[in-house]
């Protein structure tokens, strides 16, 4: 199950696609990671399917990385007199915390945070922004606003409060019960909702620790304003554009997109481009051309993974939306510009010894001819790196680690495979061999880069390059 590409697939499990041929099907089609989202779905639900997955690891011998989204907080307006509201450009409407069935001036809105930090001026998003209003009073328990852009709202419909730094931990009592039964489960990767800030990713990490990789979703403005801790403190990122494209002007997402890649390159961290990528393919067998344009657009500028929400979960074609995402990328990865783009934003070497092997490394494989730079790595730390270079010679990475090589499938390029740690060179020349001929990537006499850390076996020590002969 070698895939011909360097960029990932991460495929969201759904009522479309919950059983086990499905989910099957949509491994062959090209899903490399498999998203539980944990905003639907009951623990049993997440749970079969999980259990699908890893049969599948048994079935082809080959690690399958499964990622556990989590809902976060939901801010939302409480339930409406007669179910639904119209709300008209011009008219002052009053929110208030309490309240059951609510009218035009005592819509309840039951979230104290909301009231403590709003101020004139302030807008408020109801229903992903179908709705705009523009707080002209607010008071305690109660808040005055005029309604910019009108429309109907209806009962629990969402609320966005684009800018404001809420009170509000990303972590609600569901996703505390949710994540403890992830961690359960064995999931590989945990991604965090509605992340504000720096301190939101520390508790999170006190909850997880190394059990499994930390996401950071980035849907708000204020985690823009303190991106580049965030991605320190985390193990990878998602550009949550849904949810972002509500929160800051739609304009202003692409090139926010390019600045998040472009960091997390720098950083050596994964990072999942998400949220409507083939949207038109929940109702039809066919992208629009805008949509695969979108996609290729995260291909170049270096993205490690494309995700698929809708499409996979609850869409009419979920094994097409797969394999179309597949086509999009090999496409895109074989166009004569493409490489070109790729190292133009290549980041500089950073001024670390590991960073520099593992980047002489990818030059010297490219350099010779080599058919693959095969890395040891224990935590992940050393294929990180080399991934990060994107070169053009795939990447083999072998981890006595069996959980590590399954989020290792989230990396750029890595093809990662469980093996045993070397004791000396002898025997690491003569794993590295063995695996890139069982993987598929070279016939005898073929050369390959072999990246390591000396002593073997401690965990971010990449100091070794060797060339060796296959």
């Amino acid at each position: 199950m070698r895939r011909s590409r360097h960029a990932k697939i991460v495929a969201t499990v759904g009522p479309a696609s919950a059983g086990p041929e499905k989910i099957r099907a949509l491994y062959l089609s090209g899903a490399d990671i498999f998203r539980l989202n944990f905003s639907h779905g009951t623990h049993e639900d997440h749970a079969k399917a999980y259990e699908y997955i890893r049969g599948l690891e048994r079935e082809f011998g080959r690690p399958i990385g499964i990622l556990q989204d989590l809902q976060g907080p939901k801010l939302r307006i409480g339930s409406l007199e007669e179910g639904r509201l119209i709300l008209r450009a011009g008219e002052m409407v009053r929110f208030v915390i309490d309240g059951t069935k609510g009218k035009r001036q005592s819509i309840p809105l039951p979230h104290p945070e909301i009231f403590a930090a709003v101020h004139p001026g302030q807008e408020f998003l109801i229903d992903d922004g179908r709705v705009r209003l523009t707080v002209t009073e607010p008071g305690e328990g109660e808040i005055f606003a005029k309604v910019t852009v009108g429309g109907l709202i209806s009962d629990h419909k969402g609320v966005n409060v684009p800018g404001a730094m809420l009170d509000l931990s990303p972590l609600t009592k569901k996703d505390r019960a949710d994540l403890a039964f992830g961690i359960d489960l064995r999931v590989d990767w945990v991604a965090l909702s509605f992340v504000q800030k720096p301190s939101d990713l520390i508790e999170a990490r006190a909850l997880i620790g190394q059990a499994a990789g930390l996401i950071a979703k980035i849907e708000t403005p204020m985690a823009l304003d303190r991106i580049d801790d965030i991605i320190g403190l985390s193990d990878a990122v998602m550009v949550a554009r849904g949810d972002l494209g509500v929160e800051i002007p739609p304009e202003q997402v692409p090139g926010r997109q390019k600045e998040l890649v472009r960091a997390c390159r720098l950083a050596g961290k994964p990072v999942i481009v998400a949220t409507q990528m083939l949207d038109s393919m929940v109702a039809g067998p066919a992208p629009t051309r805008a949509e695969t344009s979108d996609v290729a657009t995260a291909i170049y500028d270096g993205a490690d993974a494309v995700m698929l929400s809708a499409e996979s979960a609850s869409g009419a074609y979920p094994i097409e939306a797969v394999a179309m995402m597949d086509r999009i990328i090999k496409s895109t990865e074989q166009h004569h510009l493409y490489r070109s783009l790729i190292d133009a934003s290549r980041p500089d070497v950073e001024n670390t010894p590991a960073h520099a092997v593992a980047a002489a490394g990818a030059d010297i494989a490219a350099t010779v001819g080599a058919k693959v730079i095969i890395g040891f790595t224990a935590g992940g730390a050393t294929a990180a790196r080399i991934s990060r270079s994107r070169s053009p010679v795939p990447i083999l990475a072998l981890t006595p680690d069996e959980r590590m090589a399954r989020r290792l499938c989230l990396s750029w390029g890595v093809h990662s495979a469980v093996s045993s740690d070397p004791s000396g060179y002898e025997e690491m020349t003569q794993i590295a061999t063995a695996a890139a001929h069982h993987e598929g990537f070279v016939r005898s006499g073929d050369l390959a880069v072999v990246v390591s850390g000396v002593p073997f076996g401690v965990r971010g020590a990449t100091n070794n390059v060797r060339l060796v002969a296959c």
